[in-house]
């Protein structure tokens, strides 16, 4: 039990939507562990313009709240200065390459843009504290930034039900995700149709609000509701994270990756960024480099239930261990309870 200090202060938190799965991931279940420290938080939707403006409109509660945290929030490049006058701490929290553009297209280069470089780094070197979900991310923020840290995104082990060992007969690869990010399946066309020939039952589950359509891959719709995720995820008897090796891609933060896991189910995922520090290839999945890799490692999985079931149980336990809510948490607190309490210091006495 969490003894609770009363009227500690307020915590201040910026999100340009709170309804999206990062904010949702990574700090709306902080809010009651910090409010049970005793801190009062207040979650707003920041607007995504009128720079300056914005922070001189929000004068007095910047002035008064001990934190600020920007969940994905980046700063106008002259917005630095007059944060750092009004807010007493401030850190900022980030979960994807900000500073590129996502790939419009499977294949091209991420949009390098000097501009969103620049106002990384001024949001960067705004902040006390950058809470980074990978150690790509800590890099590009380290020469900005006063203090860096890595908190994965965890996953809630409990919202996965472990599906027994017999389910995993099912010949069913699942796919989780936001209708932008389904370019990353279509280069795997061909290797699904080609285990469609191999294997009569096979199906590709696709949990979205859009799906592809194609005749030659048989696709199992399933509309993505959040009460149903966790179950929805563990009906299935593989999980799938492609990508493409680029900047952009180098930025997520693997959470597909750790929902199929928590789940019980192996995976398959592109060997790139994060996929190969949450991946134990061998034990908890397999990493693949092109088509034929994909194909190879997808199909030794459909063909053997025992090695679905052995990969599954291992990568469930490994979310437990190290990427459960429980686990990660308790350490994300810590970094913003002792950031906030640090603005005491500001207090004159």
């Amino acid at each position: 039990m969490v003894e609770r200090e009363a009227g500690r202060g307020t915590i201040l938190v910026w999100s340009y939507d709170p309804s999206v799965p990062s904010f949702r991931h990574r700090l709306a279940h902080l809010v009651p562990e910090l409010e049970a420290l005793g801190w009062r938080c207040r979650v707003e939707r920041a607007p995504r313009s009128r720079y300056l403006v914005r922070l001189a409109e929000r004068r007095r509660e910047l002035g008064e709240a001990s934190l600020l945290v920007l969940a994905k929030v980046r700063l106008g490049l002259g917005e630095r200065r007059l944060l750092r006058r009004l807010a007493r701490r401030v850190a900022f929290d980030v979960d994807d390459a900000m500073f590129v553009r996502q790939p419009r297209r499977p294949g091209e280069a991420p949009d390098v843009s000097r501009l969103r470089r620049r106002k990384f780094a001024a949001t960067c070197r705004a902040c006390d504290l950058v809470i980074a979900g990978n150690e790509f991310l800590a890099e590009a923020a380290r020469p900005w930034s006063r203090r860096t840290e890595v908190v994965p995104t965890p996953v809630e082990l409990d919202a996965y039900p472990e599906a027994p060992p017999a389910a995993r007969r099912g010949r069913t690869a699942v796919w989780i995700g936001r209708p932008e990010n389904l370019v990353y399946l279509v280069p795997l066309r061909p290797v699904f149709a080609g285990l469609a020939g191999r294997f009569p039952d096979f199906r590709l589950r696709v949990i979205c609000s859009e799906f592809p359509d194609w005749p030659d891959v048989p696709v199992e719709r399933v509309h993505w509701a959040e009460e149903r995720e966790g179950a929805d995820v563990a009906a299935a008897g593989i999980g799938i994270m492609p990508l493409t090796d680029d900047d952009w891609s180098r930025g997520k933060c693997a959470f597909k990756l750790l929902q199929y896991m928590a789940a019980g189910l192996p995976t398959v995922a592109s060997a790139v960024g994060e996929n190969r520090e949450v991946t134990v290839a061998g034990e908890t999945g397999f990493l693949a480099r092109g088509s034929e890799e994909w194909s190879r490692r997808l199909g030794d999985l459909l063909a053997s239930p025992e090695l679905r079931a052995r990969l599954g149980a291992a990568g469930r336990e490994r979310v437990r261990e190290r990427y459960d809510r429980r686990v990660v948490a308790p350490r994300a607190v810590a970094l913003l309870d002792e950031l906030a309490a640090g603005a005491a210091e500001d207090d004159p006495e």
